[in-house]
């Protein structure tokens, strides 16, 4: 039965590919730019369907699930006329993978497998039901967006902390009154070559966030509507939309706003007038509000200070301990595995409540779990979470790294690889670091600013008039 679904599906994407891969070739215009990412799309298939897990199958079937719904929700909004022979297809070709997922999911049931239901390296949707929390920081920001002198907002925190899953579910966490319209600026419109492909592809993103998360559709604004004046042209559909809505606030998110920066640098958009822009419109526009999200506080962002000036900044940090918890034990209804509260609190330990650590360890142990006959497989013990420790730290090497070669310089790194050797939850006095830091001739100032830059980074914490290392997983993984 599943050999044959098998080939059912994979012959079902061979011949989708093929249609996609003549259309890359013969037609011209945004159609083949929206296929380039599923031309290969039924190798994409044939790996998921050679992992030996079931629930490894499905994860990788729902990547490419993900991929061919982002695809029809452009199809559906871009005007090309040949999108219309891709339509039935992609559709299709949902429907085939849904079908197959449901025969996995019974596939599993008969194993008595544990469904590992954590997501790993991209950020959680709306449609994700394991997104836990952050209620206090949604009471926080509606708070602020009701509020007729709301300046603009920052959203501050550092990488991996679950800044962009919260973003994806605003619209579930605010009220309906408040439309959150979300740009990742590391896309299309942060990549333009001009003003009009800049505003297009901003205006193209807020569309797409508003239908997808609002089931709004926004006034359309092409291209040729921005050429002959592009910020004024921008500006009147702005008014359009908001008189479309006159009840409700328009919140306006620019994640990853520091990409723009490169444009600037580059001379592909003037930094005055779309800083000026932005002003403009918070000056202007009491019910649009503008929220940037990136990992960099703003006294670190000089060039924007003149422009976006009294900017309240909102941080977002680690999980409280009560949502981390549910996050191990219950991460989605009646999930199925259980921990000793030794365990769980082996967990917290390890991750520091860190949103993104928690869920690597976690799928560790569930698939550590899922090797145990049936009668071990229900109950995690602590010594389960230890030997999940080894594949974690593999799998988060990349986000350690990057942290400890981009975002620290020398001396940051020596004072935190010191405090590393010093042992798990060990805490370690100022005259000590003064100490290590004179034999490796640094002074106290150096010294000062080091740990202040890994303060901010949340890389250490003060602990009676001492520092210690906040995540037990990265001091291990420093250690290798």
């Amino acid at each position: 039965m599943q050999n044959t679904l098998a080939e059912t599906l994979l012959h079902k994407f061979n011949v989708f590919t093929q249609e996609v891969q003549l259309a890359a070739e013969q037609l011209s215009g945004t159609i083949p730019i929206l296929l380039h990412n599923l031309s290969h799309v039924d190798q994409d298939i044939e790996a998921a369907l050679r992992l030996e897990r079931t629930d490894n199958q499905r994860l990788a079937l729902t990547a490419i699930e993900e991929r061919l719904e982002e695809l029809l929700n452009e199809l559906m909004w871009n005007t090309d006329p040949d999108n219309v022979q891709f339509k039935s297809p992609v559709i299709e070709c949902l429907e085939f993978i849904s079908a197959y997922k449901k025969h996995l999911t019974y596939q599993s049931e008969l194993q008595q497998e544990i469904p590992n239901p954590y997501i790993t390296g991209i950020p959680l949707d709306d449609k994700q039901p394991i997104f836990v929390g952050r209620q206090e920081f949604s009471a926080k920001l509606e708070q602020l967006l009701v509020s007729p002198r709301c300046p603009p907002l920052l959203l501050y925190g550092q990488r991996r902390m679950g800044k962009t899953s919260l973003l994806y579910n605003l619209s579930r966490l605010l009220p309906s009154t408040i439309i959150p319209l979300f740009v990742d600026l590391q896309g299309p419109a942060g990549l333009a070559i001009d003003h009009v492909g800049f505003l297009y592809n901003l205006s193209r993103a807020m569309s797409l966030s508003a239908k997808l998360r609002c089931q709004l559709e926004l006034p359309p604004l092409t291209r040729q509507e921005l050429q002959a004046d592009p910020f004024a042209c921008f500006d009147e559909w702005l008014t359009e939309i908001e008189q479309t809505w006159p009840d409700t606030i328009i919140l306006l998110i620019l994640d990853e706003f520091i990409n723009l920066e490169d444009a600037f640098d580059s001379g592909r958009l003037n930094e005055q007038w779309v800083l000026s822009l932005l002003r403009h419109q918070i000056q202007h526009r009491p019910r649009l509000k503008i929220l940037l999200a990136g990992s960099h506080a703003f006294e670190e962002l000089q060039r924007w200070s003149s422009y976006l000036v009294n900017v309240h900044t909102l941080h977002i940090g680690y999980l409280s301990e009560s949502e981390a918890r549910q996050l191990i034990e219950k991460p989605v209804n009646n999930f199925p595995l259980r921990y000793t509260p030794a365990a769980c609190e082996r967990v917290l330990q390890l991750t520091h409540c860190h949103p993104a650590l928690v869920q690597l360890l976690c799928a560790e142990i569930v698939e550590l779990k899922n090797t145990q006959v049936a009668e071990q497989r229900r109950l995690a013990q602590i010594e389960e979470v230890e030997a999940a420790i080894p594949r974690c730290l593999e799998g988060v090497k990349f986000y350690f790294s990057d942290i400890l070669h981009n975002q620290l310089n020398h001396w940051d790194r020596q004072i935190l690889k010191f405090l590393a050797l010093q042992g798990e939850g060990k805490i370690v006095k100022l005259t000590t670091l003064a100490h290590y830091a004179r034999s490796k001739g640094q002074d106290l100032e150096a010294l000062k600013a080091s740990i202040d830059h890994l303060l901010r980074r949340e890389l250490i914490e003060i602990i009676e008039q001492g520092y210690r290392f906040q995540i037990e997983l990265m001091r291990r993984w420093l250690l290798q």
